[in-house]
This record gives C-alpha cells, structure tokens and sequence, in this order.
C-alpha cells in the first residue's frame, strides 16, 4: 500500500518532510501541498509531481489524500488537526500540537469521541537511536530506580527573534517530551533559575537558563538550556539510578590526533544530529497507517503534556517560583487509569 500524504505548510521544515517522504522512506507519496505563500507551496510541489491546493481544508478533503501532515505556522496546528480528525485521516503534526493547553484538549475531545487514534505529534527523540537505547537500559532495570537526570540543551547561536520564553517552548519542548517518556512518569513542577547570562547574546535574552522539574514519582530533573553556547549543538543526558548511570552517547564522529592534540568533531545543528531520527520517525508513522490505519507514536496527551508543562515553565521564569503544571488526570483513551 502507498499513502497518500497532503502537506500544509512548505516551509523548511516541510520542504524537508516532503523530500524524506518522497526520497527516503518507502510507501508514501506526496500528493497534494498547500501554503498560505502559493509560490512556496508551487516550489516545494512541482519536483515532486503534487498538485497546490488553496487552503488546509482542501488538502484533508482531497480524495487522492489518506493521511496529513502539519507543518505551518504553529497557531494554525489545532485548526488543522481537527479538520484531519473529523474527516477520519491520521494527521501528523509538527510540536506544538497547539499553542494552548485549551485547544489541546478540544483535540483530545474530538479523538477520543471519534473512537481511534488519528493524531501523533512530531517528537523526533523517541525515534533516536541513542534515546532508544537509554529507554531499554532505564527500562530493564540495570541501574535501578532512576533518582535524577542530568541534561543539556546547546546552541551555538540563536537570531535575534529568539527571546526568553523561546528557551521552554521551543528548546525545552524535546527534553520535556522525551523525558517523560524515557522515565514513563509525569512533571508535575518546574522551575527556572537564572546563572550568570553570557554576554555572546542579544540583550533581551536570559541565556543561560536552568530548569529543574520534578516529576510525580519523585524523579529530580536538571535541565541547562544554553543556546549561545558558540562550541556546537550539544545534546546530553545522564540518568542515575540506585544501581548506575546510563548517558546518552554523543554522535559517533572520529578522533583526530595531530599537532600534539586529539579533537573530536563536535556537530553545529540539529539537523545533522537528529537526521537519522526523523527518518525513522516517519518510517514508523507511515508503517502504521498501512498496517491499521494508525499512528503509534508520540499522542494527541503527550502533545497536551508538552504545552502544559512548557507554559508553566515560562511563569516559573517569569515569576520567579516553583510552578505546578497541574496536568488533567490522563484519560483511558490513551493509557490512562479507567
């Protein structure tokens, strides 16, 4: 079977998307783009032989699309998402599922009552091959109960349109998503400290900053976000256990000795860190909907999670305290007690 995929947004990130599914991953076909730049959407269609469609709602009616992905401007993920839902297609959406906990729930609601999952939200590190093994290890119990995780999020620079909050709802989204999955446990605080700020940043911005959640099983989190960092894009993550640690290995990269000194390359972006992830990422997605029809990865609740947990994270920065992210009780629909 080939899905059929429509795309709504031909920016970069779904100009990429469009090039994966097309170049890289096998069954799927990209039959339809729309973008509210209709020279953008032509660009990103024509080498790929899809037709441009005007808007959102005509790509999810097409009769030539089985499944939807979302990859426009972050405000118009829920209006899209619910169209996909209430015309039965699966629909991957890039994060954030929506820009507000309110319309996260409107997204659960209509899923749930449609009977069977349809959404699932673009968290990429679940599909890494590093975080997958740092799952098995946490999961068999080699090091015991995890008591806390270290991590690191680093940039080398960021635009000036970065400001402060950008540092959870952007940066922190990941850790936060495939934190509580690497743990199966809920945040349930967060708070943000601020160290000294690095002067290698526009002035508006708090960078560094330090956010530390706690989650429902007592699980301490330490997580730097430092997006100036200059060096490289640097991904860590160490969990101690009762028993041991398990860390994140880096990417593997040769090392050089020369000149009286051993250098190991250290990547600058995302992309070349988390290409391999994306890659799975929707060879799994794109799997499941020939299967059954149905997405397995990251939910429509985890998306929820996400929103919530990084808005609170923003007030714990903005207010100075310790802040609650006071997430509904996690419906059965999607693991949750009945």
């Amino acid at each position: 079977m080939t899905v059929r995929v429509g795309v709504i947004g031909a920016g970069w990130i779904g100009k990429e998307h469009i090039q994966r599914l097309t170049h890289t991953v096998t069954g799927a076909r990209v039959t339809a783009v729309t973008d509210i730049d209709a020279a953008r959407a032509e660009e990103a269609a024509a080498p790929v032989g899809a037709q441009v469609l005007p808007d959102g709602a005509a790509v999810i009616a097409a009769d030539d699309v089985d499944a939807v992905l979302v990859t426009s401007w972050g405000p118009t993920h829920a209006e899209h998402v619910l169209t996909a839902i209430a015309a039965g297609k699966p629909v991957f959406c890039e994060k954030p599922l929506a820009t507000t906990a309110e319309d996260c729930l409107r997204i659960i609601e209509a899923e749930t009552a449609h009977g069977r999952r349809l959404v699932q939200v673009g968290f990429m590190r679940r599909y890494d091959a590093g975080y997958r093994q740092l799952k098995q290890v946490i999961d068999s119990g080699r090091i015991g109960q995890p008591l806390i995780v270290h991590c690191a999020h680093r940039n080398p620079t960021v635009p000036e349109s970065y400001t402060s909050d950008m540092a959870a709802l952007d940066t922190a989204v990941h850790e936060v998503d495939v934190l509580r999955w690497l743990l199966d446990d809920e945040i349930v605080s967060t708070q943000v400290v601020t160290p000294r700020a690095t002067s290698k940043r526009f002035a508006h911005l708090k960078d560094p900053q330090i956010m530390l959640f706690e989650t429902a099983k007592g699980v301490r989190i330490d997580l730097e976000v430092f997006v100036n960092c200059q060096y490289g894009y640097d991904i860590q993550c160490e969990a101690v256990g009762e028993e041991g640690l398990v860390r994140l290995p880096d990417p593997a990269a040769v090392g050089v000795r020369s000149a009286g000194q051993h250098n190991t390359e250290v990547l600058t972006d995302w992309v070349g860190r988390f290409a391999d992830a994306f890659n799975t990422e929707f060879r799994e997605w794109i799997a499941g909907i020939a299967a059954d029809n149905e997405p397995t990865g990251p939910s429509a609740w985890d998306g929820y999670a996400a929103t919530v947990i990084t808005s609170a994270t923003v007030e714990a920065l903005e207010s100075g305290h310790v802040i609650a992210t006071d997430l509904k009780p996690r419906p059965a629909f999607y693991g949750g007690a009945a």
